[in-house]
């Protein structure tokens, strides 16, 4: 196996099948550019972009590129999700005409005790988690969204501890409720980082929510919390037809289908128990091998990475800025 310093030395002496890209989010876009230059299969890691300069860079570069790409997004790809498609395709509960969706995180510790914290290179939380939540909603819905407003808090992660404060270093080791000793004895829960959460460089809100607008007139609400805990987690969506209502969570791995016009209520149970996020990632993977062999196209394409950037990017501007915004370039 050959090491590289540089990726264009690795490009210039390697015959590559494929690139997967998986390094710090900030990276993305330059590294994929790279790639896609060089039309080679890549597998990119989400967010395809996390600053409007990068995402019209990649763009531009997916534009002209011949490059089959298959972006990270695995809940597209999990079993309930597909099974929840067949079920709206099949026109069940009629045309879907409203969504409300929410991501409630019980590991959401991660963003404020891990290199997550940084929030000049996660750009917030909308890329981190909602670009998922974006993406397998348009694919359900296969719809355009045209305008999106959002707000976003931070309520809990927040404080006055000095900046670049490590737990093992704080007089409040023993008993802080975010610290690693607590959290692993305690609450018998899996520490994630050693950074204090309440410092004054602790980054990213703790709690959004994003009103989208799509093109037919119908809107999706989305709200993601990251202070939830064990069975609070939830992950998923309802979406309203007049002749029915669909209603999934990853969580409890079930599908409900409500009829309107009868009593009727249908359930559909799925069992990913020990997969990585919920089976998706090994259905993408299959297809990327698939994707160098040339025998499949894409099942995650570049075009909904951009597109899901482009609404967490225009989310975050609206947050921060109390307006509507068009989701457009």
């Amino acid at each position: 196996m050959s090491f590289y310093e540089e990726p264009d030395e690795m490009f210039d002496n390697e015959q590559l099948d494929g690139v997967m890209i998986g390094t710090r989010c900030s990276l993305h876009t330059k590294m994929a550019v790279k790639v896609l230059e060089r039309n080679i299969p890549l597998f990119l890691e989400k967010p395809v972009a996390t600053t409007m300069k990068d995402y019209s860079i990649l763009k531009d570069a997916a534009e002209k590129t011949k490059s089959q790409v298959v972006v990270s997004f695995p809940l597209r790809t999990s079993a309930i999700c597909v099974a929840a498609k067949e079920i709206i395709d099949s026109g069940k509960i009629g045309t879907v005409e409203n969504v409300q969706a929410i991501n409630n995180v019980p590991y959401g510790r991660v963003y404020y005790h891990h290199w997550y914290r940084d929030e000049e290179e996660t750009q917030g939380l909308f890329l981190q988690k909602a670009t998922h939540d974006f993406d397998y909603i348009n694919y359900l819905i296969d719809i355009k969204p045209v305008e999106i407003c959002a707000i976003t808090s931070k309520q809990i992660f927040k404080g006055e501890k000095l900046a670049g404060l490590k737990c093992k270093d704080c007089d409040e080791y023993y008993t802080c409720n975010e610290s690693p000793y607590v959290i692993k004895h305690m609450y018998s829960d899996n520490p994630i980082g050693e950074m204090c959460c309440y410092a004054v460089d602790t980054g990213n809100e703790d709690s959004g929510s994003a009103l989208i607008r799509y093109e037919t007139g119908m809107h999706v609400s989305y709200s993601q919390n990251f202070f939830a805990r064990h069975k609070a987690g939830a992950r998923g969506a309802r979406l309203f037809g007049y002749k029915g209502t669909l209603e999934f969570d990853w969580y409890t791995g079930e599908i409900k289908v409500f009829m309107h016009q009868t009593p009727r209520v249908d359930t559909y149970k799925f069992d990913s128990t020990g997969s990585s996020h919920f089976g998706g990632d090994d259905v993408l993977a299959h297809n990327f091998i698939n994707v160098m062999k040339g025998k499949e196209q894409s099942i995650a394409p570049i075009e909904a990475g951009l597109i899901s950037s482009l609404m967490c990017i225009k989310a975050r501007q609206s947050a921060m800025t109390s307006q509507f915004k068009k989701i457009e370039d």
